[in-house]
């Protein structure tokens, strides 16, 4: 069954920055099974999420465009709701280049905030924003009240790129929700390497036959399957106007914690007991950027929402695996 409220979204416009991207991809399906009208804005960057299988059968519009450069007041000209869910996610790929993971994540965002201002004054905000700015955790779970200590240039640029937002809502009053988001999984996520989620390469690796690779597996990890994140989203929106929950930044977690050790047994298990994998010292340019273990406190969100993660570990990842299964050409490229 479909997420969501059918009667607030019908015929709703929606912006969906991110839209071809993973968690971007998901909610564009859920939208417009909704009777939303849809638009999605992705740059289809070749390193990024983007693939366009994902938005078969979706039913919305695709823009082909980038935050940093492309014209926004048209796109956002008439929007209610925005989720905002573009961005550069590669903590390398920041490390390698910080002057072009800020201009993305930060810089992008107040063009994006200024064409919002004028084009769309009252839409509602719905930002994706990340754990990885909470850096490593000096204590466990991780709640909204924990220092903010990027470990890396990415985390820097995404703190950033939140507080813009959610400065919008202080100051001018718009509704604005903020997620700061665990590891993320299930359908469309990208599996041809680990650029999204090591969790990617690791159902590559096993569907297709292969050892895969675990570093270090005493981390701990909260995983988040995608159609609870989806839920999470959408019903962030529909409570966005609410006192409680507007202006808000909140931590989403999802299954209980698990060690990466033991993700990877579960995972095999889910594969029909197939696969195997091998343990690795975290990699030396690797290492610095780490966090550890982390499990988020989302009971802030949960409280304010009444949403709760329905999704299962284990089942969500036989649900993955089946998923990809028939897909393969289409993502392990």
């Amino acid at each position: 069954m479909t997420p969501g409220t059918p009667d607030f979204w019908h015929r709703k416009r929606v912006l969906v920055t991110g839209g071809a991207g993973f968690l971007g991809s998901n909610l564009c399906h859920a939208l417009a099974g909704l009777g939303a009208r849809v638009t999605a804005l992705d740059a289809m960057l070749p390193d990024g999420g983007a693939n366009p299988a994902n938005l078969e059968g979706a039913g919305v519009m695709l823009v082909r465009g980038d935050l940093r450069d492309t014209e926004l007041a048209t796109l956002c000209q008439g929007t209610e709701v925005l989720f905002n869910l573009a961005a550069q996610t590669s903590h390398m790929g920041g490390q390698r280049d910080p002057v072009a993971d800020i201009a993305i994540n930060a810089v992008a965002q107040v063009r994006l905030v200024q064409a919002m201002r004028e084009a769309a004054p009252e839409a509602a905000v719905v930002h994706a924003s990340t754990r990885q700015f909470y850096g490593r955790p000096i204590s466990l779970p991780v709640d909204e009240l924990h220092p903010v200590n990027p470990p890396d240039a990415n985390g820097v640029s995404k703190w950033a790129g939140e507080q813009y937002w959610l400065l919008e809502s202080r100051v001018l009053g718009r509704p604005v929700v903020s997620l700061r988001l665990t590891n993320c999984y299930g359908p469309r996520l990208r599996i041809a390497d680990a650029r999204q989620t090591f969790l990617g390469i690791w159902m590559r690796r096993v569907l297709e036959g292969e050892s895969f690779e675990v570093w270090g597996g005493a981390q701990l990890r909260d995983l988040a399957y995608v159609d609870d994140v989806t839920r999470a989203f959408l019903t962030a929106a529909e409570q966005a106007g609410k006192s409680d929950v507007t202006g808000r930044a909140f931590n989403l977690g999802g299954a209980p914690p698990i060690s990466l050790l033991d993700l990877a047994e579960l995972l095999i298990k889910a594969n029909g007991g197939e696969g195997s994998y091998v343990t690795r010292e975290f990699p030396a340019d690797r290492a610095p950027i780490d966090i550890g273990s982390y499990h988020a406190d989302d009971r802030a969100f949960r409280a304010a929402t009444g949403w709760a993660p329905r999704v299962s570990l284990d089942d969500g990842l036989k649900r993955s695996l089946e998923w990809y299964r028939a897909r393969m050409a289409d993502y392990a490229f």
